[in-house]
C-alpha cells in the first residue's frame, strides 16, 4: 500500500464537484459549512454517549446470562470489541466512496437504535437458552468460547453499526469545515459524550427505568442523531479525494497497522489492572465501576482534544514523544496507585465524589497521553486512506484481547501492580527506530528499572500486631488471610471486605443448621457462597446430609485450608468454582435444601443474586418438600432494599417466612425461608429430631436444645412480611433495584449496625398460626409469643448498651435488660445463661452484688432452679 492511494475516478468526479456550483458555493456556503460543523459536535457527542449507555446495559444483562467468572467477563468483552471491529473493516469502503456520509451515517444511527429495541426481548431470551447448554461446569475454553459467541451473534447488527459511525462522523466532520484534519477532535467529542453516557445511565436512566426503559431512551437518542444528521446534510457533498493532503512524512503502513493494534490491546490492558488496584481502595459497586470508566474515557477524550485543539503535526517525532510520555504516565500510576488506594482507604469517604477523586487521581493523565496518541495514529490513517474505519477496526481488535491478556498471562505472571510496569515499556516498544527514540525512552526506562527492583506493595490492611498468612491474587479478586493481635484468623476479599473468619465459626453453623432443622429429613443440601467454608463445613456435619458448595472465587477456594479444622486439612464438601446464578440456572439436579451466603447488597454482581428471576430458578431445584434459605445481612442492608427483596422473594414463595440467625445486634442475620410446597411446621416432629442421638451432638453445641430454641427465632410469616414490605418495587433482571441501590446500602455501613434489625422486629408480629400446623397452636402459642416478646426486649436492651463495657460495669449495664426480658419469658435462655454466668463471675470479686444478682434472677424467672440452688449452696439461702 502507497502511502496516499488515489482513485482516478473519484478524482475525475472530484473535478467535476469543484467545477460545479453548489448550494454551498460562496460566502453563504462558508457559513453553512461553520454552522454545519458546529451542529455537527452534539451528534457526535450524543452518538457516544447512546454507545456507551448500550455498552453499559448489555455488558450488565450478559453478565445475568453468563454469570461473572472470569472467562465469562472476557469472552463478553472480547465479543463487543470484535463487533465494533468488524463493522469498522466491513464498513469503512463504502463510507469513503459514499456521495453523502450524512445518509450512510443516519442509516447506521437507524440500525443500532432498532437492534437496541430488538435486545429488550432478545437479550434476555438469548441469555435463557444459554446456561442449561453449557451445564453446570463447562471448561474454560468452552465458557469463553460461548460468551464471546452470544454477545457477538446476539449484537452483531448493532456493534457492527456502531463500528462504522466514527468513521462517517469524521468525514461529515471534515467536509463541513473544509479540513481532513480533524480525526482527534472527532473522536474526542465522541469520547466525550461517552463519558456523559456512563454516567447518565448508570446514575439516572437505570435506576430510574430499569434495563428495558434505558435501551428506549437510548433508541430515541440514535434516531435524534440519525435525524439530525439528515436535516443538516449538505445538498452535495465533496468526495474524500477533493480534500487531499500534501506531502508528510509518515510511519509505513505494517508499523503503522502494529501501532494501532498494540495502543488498543495495551491502553484496554492498563484500564484492568488499574481497577483491579482500584478495587482494593473502593467500594466496588456499580457506580465503582462507572466513576472509573467515566474517568479513563474523560482523560482520553480530554487527550483527543487538546491534541486537536494544539494543531500538533503528526511527524514520528510527535509520534515518539506521545509514546513515551504515554509510557511515563503509566509508570508514575504504577508509582503512585498503592499511596493512593492508602491515601483513599484512610481518608477518602464512601461517597460518590470521593471515589470520583481516587479514579480521576488513576486514571486521568495516562488516558489523556493515550488519547492525544490514537488521535495522531487515527488521522495518519485517515490520511493514508480517506476514512478513520480501519483505525477503529485495528484498534478495537487489540482491545479485545486485551482482557484476555491481563487475566490469564500478565496478572499470573507479575502480579496486578508488576503488569503495570510491563504494560508501560510495552509502549517503549513501538519507538520509531531512530537514535531521538533512544532519548525518549531514555527516562521511561529508569523509572521502569527502578520500579521493578523494589518488592511489590501490599494494599492489604493488616492491624497492629496482626500477620499477614497467605494471599492469592487473580484476575478478579486479591483474597488474604490475616491473623490479628488476639489470634483472631479471616478472610479478606480486596483488602476491605471480610468475608468471616475463626471467630465466626458458631453463627456460620447456625446459619446451615437453621435450613437443615427446618426441613424433616434432608438428604442433598447446595450452598450458594463459601467464604470461609464454615457454613458448608457446618452443613456436613448433619448425619446423612451429602453437602455441595458452589463459589465464585477461585483464590477464596485455594485458602480454605487455612480456615480448616485441623489447618492443613481440606474440607470434605464438595466444592465448585462458578458462578451461583449461573451454576442454578444449568443445573438439572434436585436439592433438599439450598442455603444462599451472605452475599453484601452492594457488591457489583451480588444484586443479581437477589432478584425475583433467580429466586425462581432455585425454586425449581427444590426436591418436592424442600427448603431454601436465603441469608441477608441486615447490617450491610438499607431499608428499600430489604423492602424490594422480601417483595420479589414473596412473588415466588408466598408463604414464605423470616427467622433470626442469633440475638447479636453486632452482626444481625435474617433468613428468609421459602418452601416448595408450602406447609406448616410440626414442633413434635422436631422435637424427635433434635433428640435424635445423632443429631444432638451436633446442633446443641449451636444453641439448639429445644424445639423453643429453634422457633424463637421466627419473626413472621407472608402477612407480616407483606406488611413490612408493603407496596413498592421488586428486584428483578430488568429493574435491579438493590444492584443500583448500592449507595444507601453503602452509608448503611456506617449506621449502628442494629438499625435495620430494630426497624424489623419493631414492625413485624410474628403469628404462631402461620407457624404452627392447628394440632400444636393451642400448646405453644402462648409460650411462644411469650418468647418472641423477651426476644425483641433482649434486642432493644442490647442495642442501647452504651460502648463495650466489661467487668462489674458490663454487669450493671446489661443486667437489667436480661431481666426485663426474662420476666417476659423464663425459657429464654439467652438472657438466663448470661446473667447466671455474670453471677457467678462476681463471687470472685464481690459476694454481695453476686447474691443481689441471683435473688433477681429467681424472682424474674421462679420457675428455674439454677439460681436458687446456686443462692442455697454458696449463701446458705
Amino acid at each position: 500500500m502507497t502511502a496516499m492511494q488515489y482513485d482516478p475516478d473519484a478524482g475525475a468526479m472530484a473535478a467535476a464537484d469543484k467545477l460545479a456550483p453548489t448550494a454551498d458555493s460562496g460566502a453563504a456556503g462558508h457559513l453553512k459549512r461553520v454552522d454545519r460543523n458546529w451542529a455537527l459536535m452534539p451528534v457526535a457527542a450524543a452518538s457516544g454517549f447512546a454507545g456507551l449507555g448500550y455498552e453499559i446495559v448489555w455488558t450488565r444483562q450478559l453478565s445475568l446470562a453468563l454469570g461473572t467468572e472470569m472467562m465469562a467477563v472476557l469472552g463478553a468483552i472480547a465479543g463487543f470489541f470484535c463487533g465494533l471491529a468488524l463493522g469498522a473493516f466491513a464498513l469503512d469502503g463504502l463510507i469513503r466512496r459514499a456521495r453523502s456520509p450524512y445518509i450512510v451515517y443516519a442509516a447506521l444511527e437507524a440500525v443500532i437504535g432498532l437492534w437496541g429495541l430488538a435486545n429488550v426481548w432478545l437479550l434476555p431470551l438469548a441469555g435463557r437458552a444459554l446456561p442449561p447448554m453449557l451445564g453446570t461446569e463447562p471448561g474454560p475454553a468452552l465458557l469463553w468460547a460461548a460468551s464471546f459467541a452470544l454477545p457477538t451473534l446476539v449484537l452483531l447488527p448493532a456493534t457492527v453499526a456502531m463500528g462504522g459511525t466514527l468513521a462517517a462522523l469524521e468525514r461529515m466532520v471534515s467536509e463541513a469545515r473544509g479540513d481532513v484534519r480533524v480525526s482527534a477532535g472527532v473522536y474526542g467529542a465522541n469520547t466525550a459524550g461517552a463519558v456523559a453516557g456512563t454516567l447518565a445511565s448508570t446514575f439516572a436512566l437505570i435506576p430510574a427505568l430499569g434495563f428495558s426503559g434505558t435501551l428506549v431512551c437510548l433508541a430515541i437518542v440514535n434516531l435524534a442523531c440519525a435525524l439530525g444528521a439528515l436535516a443538516i446534510a449538505p445538498n452535495s457533498s465533496p468526495r474524500t479525494a477533493d480534500l487531499d493532503i500534501v506531502g508528510r512524512r509518515r510511519i509505513g503502513s505494517l508499523r503503522l497497522t502494529v501501532t494501532l493494534f498494540a495502543t488498543g490491546l495495551l491502553g484496554i490492558a492498563f484500564e484492568v489492572l488499574v481497577v483491579r488496584l482500584a478495587a482494593q481502595a473502593m467500594q466496588d459497586t456499580v457506580y465503582t465501576f462507572a466513576g472509573l470508566l467515566a474517568a479513563y474515557l474523560l482523560g482520553t477524550a480530554a487527550g483527543s482534544l487538546i491534541w486537536q485543539r494544539a494543531g500538533c503535526h503528526d511527524h514520528d517525532e510527535s509520534l515518539g514523544l506521545l509514546l513515551a510520555g504515554t509510557a511515563l504516565a503509566c509508570l508514575a500510576t504504577a508509582f503512585l496507585a498503592p499511596h493512593i488506594v492508602r491515601f483513599s482507604q484512610a481518608t477518602v469517604e464512601a461517597s460518590i465524589i470521593g471515589e470520583l477523586a481516587v479514579a480521576m487521581a488513576l486514571f486521568l493523565v495516562p488516558s489523556a497521553a493515550m488519547g492525544a496518541l490514537f488521535g495522531l495514529l487515527a488521522q495518519r490513517v485517515r490520511d493514508q486512506r480517506g476514512s478513520l474505519g480501519w483505525a477503529v477496526g485495528i484498534n478495537s481488535l487489540g482491545a479485545s484481547i486485551a482482557p484476555l491478556l491481563a487475566a490469564l498471562f500478565l496478572i499470573p505472571t507479575f502480579g496486578v501492580w508488576m503488569a503495570l510496569i510491563a504494560v508501560a515499556l510495552g509502549y517503549l516498544l513501538l519507538l520509531p527506530p531512530s537514535r531521538t527514540a533512544l532519548v525518549w525512552s531514555a527516562a521511561p526506562v529508569i523509572v521502569a528499572l527502578v520500579l521493578w527492583v523494589r518488592p511489590p506493595p501490599s494494599l492489604t490492611r493488616v492491624p497492629p500486631g496482626g500477620t499477614l498468612l497467605a494471599v492469592r491474587e487473580g484476575p478478579m479478586v486479591t483474597a488474604s488471610v490475616v491473623d490479628d493481635a488476639s489470634g483472631t484468623r479471616y478472610l479478606e476479599v480486596n483488602g476491605h471486605f471480610r468475608m468471616g473468619g475463626t471467630s465466626s465459626s458458631r453463627s456460620d453453623y447456625r446459619q446451615a443448621m437453621l435450613p437443615l432443622l427446618l426441613h424433616p429429613a434432608p438428604h442433598r443440601a447446595l450452598f450458594l457462597g463459601i467464604g470461609t467454608g464454615a457454613t458448608v463445613v457446618g452443613g456436613s456435619k448433619m448425619p446423612e446430609v451429602a453437602v455441595h458448595g458452589v463459589e465464585l472465587s477461585r483464590e477464596v477456594v485455594e485458602l480454605l485450608p487455612w480456615f480448616a479444622d485441623p489447618p492443613a486439612a481440606v474440607s470434605a464438601p464438595r466444592i465448585t468454582v462458578a458462578d451461583a446464578r449461573r451454576y442454578v440456572a444449568a443445573d438439572a439436579d434436585r436439592y433438599d435444601v439450598i442455603v444462599a451466603d451472605l452475599f453484601h447488597p452492594a457488591l457489583d454482581g451480588s444484586g443479581a443474586l437477589y432478584t425475583v428471576e433467580h429466586f425462581d430458578a432455585v425454586r425449581k431445584r427444590l426436591a418436592p418438600g424442600g427448603v431454601f434459605c436465603q441469608w441477608l445481612p441486615l447490617y450491610q442492608l438499607d431499608l428499600p432494599s430489604l423492602r424490594a427483596i422480601i417483595r420479589g422473594f414473596l412473588e415466588i414463595y408466598p408463604e414464605g417466612s423470616a427467622w433470626l440467625n442469633h440475638y447479636s445486634v453486632r452482626t444481625p442475620m435474617l433468613a428468609l425461608i421459602g418452601r416448595r410446597d408450602g406447609g406448616r411446621l410440626d414442633p413434635d416432629a422436631l422435637t424427635l429430631r433434635l433428640g435424635n442421638p445423632s443429631v444432638a451432638p451436633v446442633v446443641r453445641p449451636l444453641g439448639f436444645e429445644s424445639s423453643i430454641d429453634l422457633l424463637g427465632q421466627y419473626l413472621g410469616g407472608p402477612r407480616a412480611l407483606s406488611a413490612f414490605a408493603g407496596e413498592g418495587p421488586r428486584n428483578t433482571d430488568d429493574y435491579p433495584f438493590v444492584t443500583f441501590d448500592a449507595r444507601r446500602n453503602i452509608s448503611a455501613l456506617t449506621a449502628p449496625p442494629w438499625s435495620l434489625l430494630l426497624a424489623v422486629i419493631r414492625s413485624m408480629r410474628p403469628d404462631a398460626a402461620e407457624l404452627l400446623d392447628p394440632s400444636h397452636r393451642n400448646a405453644l402459642g402462648e409460650r411462644l409469643g411469650a418468647y418472641w416478646h423477651a426476644r425483641n426486649s433482649f434486642l432493644e436492651a442490647g442495642a442501647a448498651l452504651p460502648g463495650d463495657p466489661r467487668g462489674i460495669a458490663l454487669v450493671e449495664a446489661a443486667s437489667p435488660g436480661l431481666l426485663d426480658a426474662l420476666r417476659l419469658s423464663p425459657e429464654f435462655d439467652p438472657a438466663y445463661v448470661p446473667l447466671m454466668g455474670m453471677a457467678k463471675s462476681l463471687m470472685a470479686s464481690d459476694r454481695d452484688a453476686a447474691a443481689r444478682l441471683l435473688r433477681a434472677i429467681n424472682d424474674a424467672a421462679p420457675t428455674r432452679n439454677e439460681a436458687r440452688q446456686l443462692l442455697a449452696r454458696e449463701f446458705g439461702r
